[in-house]
């Protein structure tokens, strides 16, 4: 399925009209609220990536059902082309104009001593229909809005504080044609569909606990193995690279984190920790510190260079509630984590090393990623660590490898690291939804700041690089991107429980644990169901929880020594030996 991609255009043109149609439909949205709903109250309604919201506080509140209402409603007011004209008003004049809306006087307010932008919605026999306070850009007219679609309530504080009142945000999307706007909402439908947590608790994979804490997930023992194959596959990739691993401790002192500079930039993200002796500590909310330190340990020579470290471990960080979501955003995040501390001259050839590991794992997974250039903001300096000296040198650093690839790399400003900048690639799923996957990041920052050295070929001191790597980035977040890739019907060999024996009556589970037994004994992840249901209902459960392989074993399979085996992507295969089922289904 193609995907729609609104947040990355093909011309600036295409971005300024779909943009404007999405900010004219959320004056639409306003003005049909206040047609049906005349004492309501406006907060603000701006454009986001495929479509646009308005947040309102309702007298009585809105269900679902009601934004077929609103819709409508909108629709009669799109079908007037009603003009859209911008005109100024100054502080005390806005004021005065929105004294009976609290959330745009208290705006205005804020916004200080200046004219002021309005937009207004008029038609010939209706001047001023619908006038709020915004800077645009807008349509010419309402005709122009293309295809859109309300489609869901959402609750959202004032400003985003949750010390503020509590609105209703409603939600619409929106394309320049119906047939874009209706391939977008079959792809939402397939995607809530194959949502990673509805789908994690019927396949068993994960749960949460209000007893735990929001964001903080516990895995069963089949999300368990699904988590250790993926980090088993990455390693030995690594592995096959030079890396070694290592471990460290889940906190740290403050000092460390005031050193390298993560303090300044975190230290609302961290979870504190005061010991009984008065010292302040943090859960890690990252790895590189700590593995500085690792390589501090002792004296280098540039013969010993690259020095390279592996380290699958929990970090921590305290978002906020309600910026938790499923797997993706969490609070207990396992981290794939690699540095490697290197010569400059060996930079291209380690960081094209990560990139063959990149391939390699997002191929095996069908995956297909693009590479994204995550730069600084050379107008916002304070941001970063280092000169821009540094930085430039960093860049141009990464484009060369880019170059060597013989591959292309789009470039965002602003994206980099606050201590280097860095390699993202970007991962298309089986939806064609774009992901932020895997990372390199170049730093020539840290090393400095930790007095890290190595002995060069000259005798002298000299600061290592260091490059920074994640493949999966977050197991996590990872995991929920595979679950929705799959929609759950992970591939044999990443499959939780491969097989399943079902013995269809007593007499059968002798026979039946012997090959269980077999096939456990060739590496096989196998369960024997012993559950005193009916033989059609126990498969149908397995059916559910996706295993690829159901082992039928009746009077024929014990006599003739074999088992009936229906595939879960092929359907029955009939009957086959042990060996058969293990040649043709098991080899990897």
């Amino acid at each position: 399925m193609k995907q729609i991609r609104t947040n990355t255009p093909k011309t600036k043109e295409m971005s300024s009209q779909i943009e404007k149609m999405r900010h004219t439909l959320s004056h639409c949205l306003a003005a049909a609220v206040l047609n049906l709903y005349p004492k309501t109250k406006l907060g603000i309604g701006p454009v986001i990536e495929n479509g646009f919201y308005y947040d309102f506080l309702f007298e009585s509140p809105l269900s679902p059902d009601d934004l077929i209402k609103i819709e409508n409603e909108m629709r009669s007011v799109i079908k007037q082309k009603m003009s859209l004209r911008q005109f100024n008003l100054s502080r005390d004049e806005a004021l005065a104009k929105e004294k009976d809306q609290p959330f745009k006087f208290e705006l205005i307010k804020d916004l200080g001593d200046k004219e002021l932008s309005f937009y207004s919605l008029e038609s010939p026999n209706q001047p001023n229909s619908f006038v709020d306070l915004c800077a645009g850009p807008h349509l010419e007219s309402t005709d122009q809005v293309g295809a859109f679609k309300l489609t869901h309530l959402a609750g959202a504080y004032w400003k985003g504080d949750e010390k503020n009142q509590m609105l209703t945000r409603i939600y619409g999307v929106a394309f320049e044609t119906q047939e874009e706007l209706d391939q977008y909402l079959k792809q939402i439908d397939e995607a809530t569909k194959r949502d990673h947590r509805k789908l994690g608790v019927t396949l068993d994979l994960f749960t949460f606990s209000d007893l735990v804490g929001a964001g903080l997930p516990l895995w069963t023992p089949k999300g368990t193995i699904v988590r250790d194959l993926l980090d088993d596959f990455v390693w030995s990739l690594r592995r096959a690279k030079g890396y070694e691993k290592v471990e460290i401790p889940h906190i740290t002192k403050k000092d460390l984190y005031v050193k390298s500079g993560h303090w300044d930039k975190f230290k609302d993200e961290l979870f504190r920790i005061n010991t009984r002796e008065g010292h302040e500590f943090a859960m890690k909310p990252m790895n590189c510190p700590h593995h500085t330190q690792i390589f501090a340990r002792k004296s280098w020579s540039y013969k010993e260079m690259p020095q390279r470290y592996a380290n699958t471990t929990f970090v921590y960080r305290d978002e906020q509630t309600g910026e938790l979501n499923g797997l993706s955003r969490v609070r207990a995040i396992t981290q794939d984590d690699a540095h490697v501390f290197c010569r400059e001259d060996q930079i291209k050839d380690e960081i094209l090393a990560i990139w063959d590991i990149v391939d390699d794992f997002y191929g095996k997974f069908g995956i297909k990623t693009a590479a994204r250039l995550s730069l600084g903001d050379q107008s916002q300096p304070d941001k970063y660590l280092g000169d821009a000296k540094t930085w430039d040198k960093m860049e141009n650093t990464l484009r060369e490898v880019v170059k060597i690839k013989k591959t292309t790399a789009s470039e965002a400003i602003g994206e980099a690291a606050f201590y280097g900048p860095k390699i993202d690639f970007m991962g298309i799923d089986s939806l064609g939804r774009e992901w932020q996957v895997a990372t390199i990041q170049l730093d020539m920052n840290m090393p400095t700041r930790f007095g890290l050295s190595f002995t060069n070929a000259d005798g002298h001191d000299e600061t290592p690089i260091m490059i920074h790597a994640a493949i999966m980035g977050s197991i996590e977040r990872f995991m929920s991107i595979l679950i929705e890739h799959y929609a759950g019907v992970f591939p044999v060999w990443l499959a939780p429980v491969q097989a399943v024996v079902v013995p269809i009556a007593d007499r059968h589970n002798g026979y039946a644990t012997t090959i269980v037994d077999q096939l456990k004994a060739s590496g096989v992840r196998v369960n024997l169901d012993l559950r005193r249901e009916t033989l059609g209902k126990r498969i149908r459960d397995l059916e559910m929880q996706k295993v690829p392989f159901v082992l039928v074993i009746g009077d024929k399979e014990v006599e003739s020594k074999k088992i009936a085996v229906r595939s879960r992507d092929d359907g029955d295969l009939g009957a086959k030996s042990v060996k058969e089922l293990i040649k043709t289904n098991f080899q990897f």
